[in-house]
């Protein structure tokens, strides 16, 4: 498994949902309807959500690195 990181594609609103898709072997739509479901439970979800946003490096910036 790879780190996580924010992808330069498959970006819906900030690529969360498809950088943690991409991270533990799954497919974007379903992190997605996870994540989806998840907001009908009580609970900082919108707070991660945006915390992981901007905590995790563009996948730009990590090629430009290597």
């Amino acid at each position: 498994m790879s780190r996580p990181v924010l992808p330069i594609d498959n970006r819906v609103i900030g690529g969360v949902c498809a950088a943690l898709a991409r991270r533990f072997g799954t497919s974007a739509t379903t992190v997605r309807v996870l994540f989806l479901a998840s907001c009908l439970l009580p609970g900082p979800q919108f707070l991660l959500y945006l915390a992981l946003w901007i905590l995790l490096p563009s996948e730009s910036r990590t090629r430009t690195a290597w």
